[in-house]
């Protein structure tokens, strides 16, 4: 099935969805335009262009597949970042448990593109997309899927939205990052609790603890590690109490993109339990990086010695107004560009094919469909240059752009990455 779901995103005909891709391939399947192998620069394409690095993707996919397995880490990498069923795939193949997802949608769009096994990091009550999973785990033996719960309330409605289901459902409880983070139990007693309310049920089973300790209020590594081991704690005690009857591994899931450093080392103690333990990581932002938040909060910042993620992402914007010499305008605004977290960045600029830095010129704000830019003295720069933008945020930037290419460094294109929202 993902196979032919794969297939038929290569078979899509391109037109004017699909902004900045060449007026002149209107008709052309994506396969075929990406046969043609076209530059980014001379062939068509008009800005603005959002380009993925296809060496900086495969160097992260790289990466964070050797770290999980240094560490003996499972890894579910956020599909929320990408929506990206393709790229769902190429993380599977580089060693990816499965892929998590943040809402019931994206779970019916991985499940569109034969994902086996989905972590929703997320309540779920909803009663049809509830019915909806057990449809999907009766006609596939082979489907995982994990959710989260934290309250009685939540399993009450759950239960009664399954039942007749013909398999269970797994739930982890969620343990809350602190007083005032987001979802989440806040007590270890208010887990007991949740945990006893889903052993009274025939159509929920039980299989291990999770969270998010990007949540943790003034995260720091202490408060995070502190977080991290009530979490481990937890699951130690479920199992001690015998929670965990039904269940065939235990699921101690975390892991943002910007503290998985302190998951690895907490979970690294994590003792022998009654049944073995999946350690799963979620950090999901490091397939493309980016050039705001997480490049400055990437875990490899704190431990270089474990190699370096790069930015793969840059946004190609043509000035387009040079009105003073204290500032221009690009065609690239709020429509194009993350900027929910940071403004983008400029960090080239590119004349008659040749780049060279962007130095002296700096993004200020967004409007709709323009970048405000301020440019010191000397700053060279003229209408019709091409300024490439570093972006902030991947799971906006994945959310702007439904068809992205996949440049080489010299610009050829050599794929074309469909993205779901």
């Amino acid at each position: 099935m993902s196979t032919e779901a794969l297939v038929r995103l290569a078979g899509e005909r391109v037109d004017h969805r699909f902004k900045g891709l060449p007026p002149d391939a209107d008709g052309l399947t994506v396969g075929e335009l990406a046969a043609q192998r076209r530059n980014l620069f001379t062939d068509g394409f008009a800005t603005p262009v959002l380009a993925l690095s296809a060496e900086r993707l495969e160097h992260n996919l790289r990466l964070m597949e050797t770290y999980a397995t240094r560490h003996g880490l499972a890894f579910a990498p956020h599909g929320k970042t990408s929506m990206a069923p393709q790229l769902f795939h190429r993380q599977l193949e580089h060693g990816a448990w499965g892929i998590t997802l943040a809402v019931p949608h994206q779970v019916r769009v991985a499940r569109a593109f034969g994902i086996r096994r989905a972590f929703l990091a997320n309540e779920l009550v909803d009663p049809a997309a509830l019915r909806w999973v057990a449809t999907e785990l009766a006609a596939d033996p082979s489907f995982r899927f994990i959710c989260y719960v934290d309250s009685v309330r939540g399993v009450e409605l759950m239960d009664a939205a399954l039942e007749g289901a013909a398999r269970p459902v797994d739930v982890v409880v969620e343990l809350g990052a602190g007083e005032g983070a987001r979802t989440g139990v806040r007590t270890e007693a208010e887990c007991l609790a949740v945990a006893d309310a889903v052993a009274a049920t025939d159509t929920l089973r039980l299989v291990g603890v999770a969270g998010y300790e990007g949540e943790v209020p003034q995260a720091d590594p202490e408060r995070v590690r502190a977080w991290l081991t009530r979490l481990v704690a937890l699951a130690v005690d479920l199992d001690k109490a015998g929670r965990f009857g039904q269940a065939e591994e235990i699921v101690v899931s975390a892991g943002g993109s910007a503290w998985f450093d302190s998951v690895a080392e907490v979970f690294a103690g994590i003792p022998e339990l009654s049944v073995p333990v999946l350690k799963l990581l979620r950090s999901g932002a490091y397939v493309s990086h980016d050039d705001g938040h997480y490049r400055k909060v990437t875990p490899f910042n704190r431990v270089p010695e474990e190699g370096a993620l790069e930015p793969a992402f840059r946004l190609w914007a043509q000035v387009v107004s040079r009105p003073t010499p204290e500032q221009a305008f690009v065609n690239a605004g709020k429509r194009d560009a993350a900027h929910d977290l940071d403004l983008p960045s400029a960090q080239v600029v590119r004349r008659d094919g040749v780049e060279r830095p962007a130095t002296g010129i700096e993004v200020t704000r967004l409007s709709d469909q323009h970048a405000w830019l301020s440019t010191a003295p000397g700053a060279e720069l003229e209408v019709g240059d091409w300024v490439g933008l570093g972006l902030s945020h991947p799971c906006t930037s994945f959310d702007k752009w439904p068809l992205i290419p996949v440049a080489e460094a010299d610009g050829t294109v050599v794929d074309y990455v469909r993205t779901f929202f």
